[in-house]
Parts: structure tokens; sequence; C-alpha cells
């Protein structure tokens, strides 16, 4: 007898529904499994053969067992298909009626006493579920509150195989998980820290103030104990919330990476990813044998934070341009192409020297020329360039250090910076694509909305004859002026807007030149 099972599978960061074909025939007894599968699901036949002994059922010892993943070209990974299989044998021997199984999708990993384990990818694969129109999404109980996120579905939670069982014997006695999108609000969150208890670095906060208004990528430098660390880890707090959208893209993100905290079943707080120097390329980026997304895709709508940049290896620094350039991480492999999203705001520090007091006023630099060279060209031009805004943190002088904080509290920068953030939605509102703030402007749109005048031209002529500076630089100071012009909520660009990009503009040269 032949069935077919609804399940699904991950590829890249979207879900497929994959038909789990079951045909139980007379012949040699044997479990076969096909199409693609690998290891962890080669090795479903032990673990479905245990768990459905060890609940009370028959397995049919006798028979030919054939199962087919659907699609037979796409490779399968991991366990989640042992549910479906089981459900598939028992239905396919008799022992369970198949009426609910074609408007029904089953995902879950079996223990060997029948219990079923939680998996990863839910959110994706319940949109799956809603978008080919079943009616029924059955998944494990730990995962039930990241399925029930999708309206118009109906979720259902199980700890293990029999109650999979009752539930599709009797699946009306049952009431189905309900949250749905509208319980879940994306006010600004609380956070530990504030701008409040920064003290000092007026200058600083000025730029994190622009930086966040626009979504543009930032590098700070200055000597050990400035505050660099501190003043990035303020970031997210005058960040606006998240909307709808972005909250579910950073959730499949996490989702299909494992990394979904239990009991959270939807993000609402712009991630925060700090990943250690040592990281591998395909750490950062993305990759393995089968793609999963690295850390700058799960710091998609939020802060990837890169503490001591030049100790970074140059290779993992270079795959970087093309995620900050595109807003996307593209990964080949001989069986085909993934795209994860990626449209982070980087902030990066570094010390200006390697023992880190080059420029320091109360310490002296022990490093000598050709060493703070060579550790200056540890971050290629290119890759400069893509960075926005360069500011020097600078030590605190001891009156500074000793004295009460008194500078403006997050809530207060967020507002300015939730205002500029309205006047580019609605500028970009009409516009193709996912255009969330300035900093996503093409070249196209930067001669559409930048509009320089006469005065403003012969300021930025001289900016790039004296800095020699790119054209990659110069259309990121045009898209900062923009940015600072939003925050006085002026339509024009005028003279002070672009000079203070254009100062943003100058450590590189100053460093690097």
């Amino acid at each position: 007898m032949l069935v077919q099972v609804n399940s699904s599978a991950i590829l890249g960061v979207d879900a497929y529904t994959v038909e789990v074909e079951v045909d139980i025939a007379q012949g040699m007894p044997s479990f076969t499994i096909v199409g693609l599968p690998d290891a962890a699901v080669q090795e479903s036949r032990e673990r479905v053969r245990a768990a459905i002994r060890n609940t009370g059922h028959e397995f049919p010892t006798n028979k030919r067992i054939t199962i087919n993943l659907a699609p037979a070209d796409i490779k399968k990974v991991g366990p989640i298909y042992d549910l479906p299989i089981a459900i598939g044998i028992l239905s396919a021997s008799g022992q369970l009626p198949g009426d609910l199984l074609p408007d029904t999708m089953i995902v879950g990993e079996l223990s060997l006493d029948g219990s079923v384990r939680c998996a990863d990818g839910i959110l994706p694969m319940a949109l799956c579920a809603k978008e080919t129109e079943k009616k029924h999404f059955i998944v494990p109980e730990q995962n039930i509150r990241e399925a029930a996120v999708v309206d118009g579905i109906s979720a259902y939670p199980v700890a293990a195989l029999s109650d999979v069982i009752s539930l599709l014997t009797d699946i009306d006695s049952s009431r189905p998980a309900s949250t749905g999108l509208s319980s879940f609000t994306l006010d600004q969150p609380e956070y530990d820290v504030d701008f409040a208890d920064v003290k000092g670095q007026a200058h600083v906060k000025r730029a994190l103030e622009v930086a966040a208004a626009g979504g543009h990528n930032l590098l700070m430098a200055g000597p050990p104990g400035s505050g660099k660390t501190m003043l990035a880890r303020r970031i997210p707090t005058i960040l606006p919330p998240m909307s709808l959208d972005e909250a579910l893209e950073t959730t499949k993100l996490f989702s299909v990476s494992g990394k979904l905290r239990t009991g959270i079943p939807l993000i609402t707080v712009r991630p925060f990813r700090s990943p250690h120097h040592t990281i591998s390329g395909a750490g950062l980026c993305g990759g393995g044998s089968f793609p999963r997304p690295g850390e700058v895709s799960l710091a998609h709508h939020g802060v990837l934070f890169l503490d001591e940049l030049p100790e970074f290896k140059r290779d993992v620094l270079e795959i970087l341009r093309q995620p900050l350039e595109d807003g996307y991480v593209s990964i080949s492999r001989a069986a085909g192409s993934l795209s994860f999203p990626a449209a982070v705001m980087l902030v990066a520090s570094m010390n200006p020297c390697p023992c880190g007091f080059f420029g320091d006023t109360q310490k002296s630099c022990s490093c000598t020329p050709a060493m703070i060279q060579k550790y200056m060209r540890r971050i290629s031009g290119p890759l400069l360039d893509r960075i926005d805004i360069h500011i020097e943190v600078p030590r605190l002088k001891d009156e500074e250090l000793l004295s009460h904080p008194s500078g403006e509290s997050s809530a207060a920068i967020r507002e300015r910076v939730k205002a500029a953030r309205k006047i580019q939605q609605e500028r970009f509102a009409a516009e193709p694509g996912n255009i969330y703030c300035n900093a996503n402007m093409n070249a196209r749109m930067i001669r559409k909305y930048c509009h320089p005048g006469e005065d403003v031209k012969e300021l930025l002529r001289a900016a790039v004859s004296q800095l020699n500076l790119s054209a990659r630089a110069y259309d990121r100071i045009l898209k900062l002026a923009r940015t600072i012009a939003d925050l006085e909520g002026l339509e024009d660009i005028a003279l002070s807007h672009v000079a203070e990009a254009v100062q943003y503009r100058s450590m590189d040269r100053k460093l690097w030149g």
C-alpha cells in the first residue's frame, strides 16, 4: 500500500514541502530510504522501528518498506523526517487512518521510546505550510509557540508518537495552539544599558546618532579603555523598533540556525552580534557542506560589532565586502547557490597602533612608524571605503572621568533617530525592493534624492581632491549628508551637512594615507 505524508525541509532561509512516500509491499524484508538522504536520515530506520514498537504498535518486519523523499534531487538533512516516516508506515500498514494526511504537514525527530524531540526551522516551515494551503501543522511541543506565530494555520503540539496517532484519529477533540502575529508588541524594548551612563565623548555620540539614523557603517579608533566597546553596545538602544517584516526575517534566520531561544517565538529586539576575532570565514558569512547563516546574517536588521578589527584575518574581512555592499550573502556550491539576507549596520573598533597609544595624550607610543603602517594596512582600502563613518575616540580627561554622567538618554536620541527614519521610509516608499534607510540607496537614488548646491559641490570637489577619495567614498559622503539633513528635518542638503559628513571620512586618510 502507498501512502504520502507531507513534511518540510529548509533550503537557505526558506522552507519547501517534502513528500514522504511510504510503500509497503510483499517481497524480501527490507527498509530502504531514497531521495538523497544524508546519514542522519538513513539512521531514521532504527529510530522509527524502535519508536513504533515501544509505543505498542506493530512494525511490519516481513514486508518490503520503501521510503521516498521527494523532490529526490535535493539533499535531505537531519532527523526531522522520523515522525512523518513513522506515521506513513503506520498508515500504510492499516494501523492509522490516512484521511487527514493530505491536509497535514508533520515534522519531528523521534526518540527510541517514541517521544518527539524539538526541531530547527519551524517558523519557515509553518509559513510554507500556510503557503501550500495545509490545514494542520503537527510539531514537537517545544516548538509550538514558534509555529503558532503564523496566522491561518492550525498548529498542534505533540510530545510523543502516540499523541500524533490520537490526533490523526480524532482531531476534532484537540484544540490547536493560537498565538498569531497580532499578539506581539513591537514597541521599543527595555535595555540594561543607556547612553545617559556615558561620560563625555559628545562628538562620538553625535556620530553614533548619525549612523543609527541612516543605518551607516561606523569605525571607532582609540586607545584601550576609551569606551569603544561600551559605546557600541549602546547602539541598539537608539535604533527604532523593528517592523513586523523585519522581525519575521530575523526570526527565520535564528530559527534555521538553531539559535532561537526556547520561549521566544518571535525576535522583537534588534540583534547585536559580536563574534571573536578568531572566527572563520564560514562562521562570519555562512557556509559549510550544508550552508547555514553566519554571524553577518544573524545580525540582519541589527548591529554586527567587530571588536579589534585588525586582529581579524584579512581574508575573513574581505568576505564582508559583498554583503556590506549588497545586503545579502551569496554562497555557491556544486549543487547550487544560496542567498542569506545580511542588511546589517557594521560597527567596528580598533586601536590606532599595535601598542594602542599612538596619538594618546597621556601615554607614549612604543611602536615604530613601520609597525604602525603595517598594523593599519591589515584593513584594506576597499573595505574601509564601505565604512561610512570613521571617528576617533580619545581617552577621557581626568575631570570627565571623575564627573557625574550628564548626557542625553537613549530614549531622547532614539526619538530623533525615529523621526529621521520616518522621513526616509516615506521617501523610499515608492522605490522597488526593501529600502529601509539612506545607507541602502543605490547610485540612481543618490542622484534623485541628494541635490547639492553650487557651494556644496565646491566643497565636495575640494574634499575629493585633497583627501584623494574614491567614487564610493564620494557617494557615501552624500548619503551621510542626506542623513544629517533628515535629522534636522530639512529637504535640501546644506554646506554644514556636507562639511560634517566629510570630517567623518578624514580619519582613514590620516591613519592610512
